[in-house]
């Protein structure tokens, strides 16, 4: 991917799942520089270790990592770090549910004015482009943590009225769950099944869009090389039954644990306050706006005679009507081997030795 070979490119909340392995991407990509700030301290400590190992382990000597600690709620930190950048990828934000309820002001200034702080210090410093990481939270958004999220792209979005003379683009990725990272559902029906169960559900029926770690991050890259500012990508994801999800975990894992798969019972348990039976990814009046992409659609900007004009030129173009808003509800369900299969691919599940096993006589469905 030659879009950032040669370039200094910075990334906000390294630290995280998401951030850790877009960083490791990044720096195969031979940059000149991969700057990264986080506000985890000792995170950002190793994290410079491995970008340090991965420079040495691929031969990549012409690549400079750096690594910083600072907080994005600080707009003169920011200005300091984003001169000379050429790229940026803003990852850090509060990201839990309850967390971000229980403290709305500390979610506002992170997730929003934490957003503003970027969007300043990008437009000071002639940044290239900008590329904001969203989530499904933010469309239709029941809590604070999405409706923060929401605000985040349209002040992305609407920075691109701000560049005047400034060669800065500004746009959002949109995706859902992120398979394998912290704080997943993979990573909470892990530790159940570990303890002997019972794996709790909200509700039988609950579906969710899902991706592995890898395909996130290679989505996002491709959204900064594609990107002509204000637009949202929407990253395409198979959708799964949380259930399904369940099943298959455990009988796979409980023997790993030395239980019997039969022995793992299930329960549900009801669905949290906030929590939605699906997800969205766009909305239907996002659909009038959006064009479809062989790996993403692409939602422009409801406003586009406020910014300078664009020229949406995207290389590869599907349709430019799409017709139905996408959600988890309205999707094809992964099958069982599916599932295992992803599984496979994000780590979660350990290869079996038996590989002609037969799940179906355990889960309720066959694939």
């Amino acid at each position: 991917m030659a879009f950032l070979t040669g370039k200094t490119v910075l990334v906000t909340g390294g630290c995280g799942t998401v951030g850790r392995e877009l960083v490791r991407q990044i720096v195969s990509q031979t940059p000149a520089e991969v700057r990264v700030i986080d506000s985890n301290e000792s995170e950002i400590f190793f994290l410079e270790q491995e970008m340090d190992a991965q420079i040495a382990e691929e031969n990549l000597q012409d690549v400079t990592a750096l690594c910083h600690v600072g907080d994005i709620r600080d707009v003169d930190r920011l200005n300091t770090l984003f001169e000379g950048v050429d790229v940026v990828f803003h990852l850090a934000a509060l990201k839990h549910v309850i967390l971000c309820e229980k403290s709305p002001f500390d979610a506002t200034q992170t997730n929003i004015i934490g957003v503003k702080n970027v969007i300043q210090a990008a437009l000071n410093n002639n940044v290239e482009r900008v590329i904001f990481t969203s989530s499904d939270k933010g469309v239709n958004p029941t809590n604070v943590l999405g409706t923060s999220k929401l605000m985040g792209e349209r002040l992305i979005t609407s920075a691109n009225s701000l560049k005047i003379n400034k060669r800065t683009v500004f746009s959002s990725t949109r995706f859902g769950n992120v398979l394998g990272s912290r704080g997943s559902v993979a990573t909470v029906f892990e530790r159940q099944i570990k303890a002997g169960g019972p794996v709790t559900l909200t509700d039988p029926e609950m579906t969710r869009f899902v991706m592995t770690l890898k395909q996130a991050c290679s989505l996002v890259l491709e959204a900064s090389e594609l990107a002509r500012g204000g637009e949202v990508f929407v990253t395409k994801m198979p959708v799964m039954r949380i259930e399904d999800l369940a099943h298959v975990m455990i009988y796979r894992l409980a023997p790993e644990f030395g239980h019997a798969p039969t022995d793992v019972e299930v329960t549900n348990i009801g669905s949290k306050a906030g929590e939605k039976f699906y997800e969205e990814l766009m909305t239907d009046e996002e659909t009038r706006r959006t064009w479809e992409l062989p790996n993403m659609f692409t939602v422009l900007p409801a406003f586009r005679s406020v910014y300078q004009e664009i020229e949406y030129d995207y290389p590869t173009i599907l349709r430019k009507q799409v017709t139905e808003p996408y959600n988890s509800a309205t999707g094809d369900m992964m099958t069982y081997p599916e599932i295992e299969e992803l599984l496979e691919l994000c780590g979660v599940l350990q290869a079996i030795e038996d590989e002609e096993a037969d799940i179906r006589p355990f889960l309720k469905r066959a694939a």
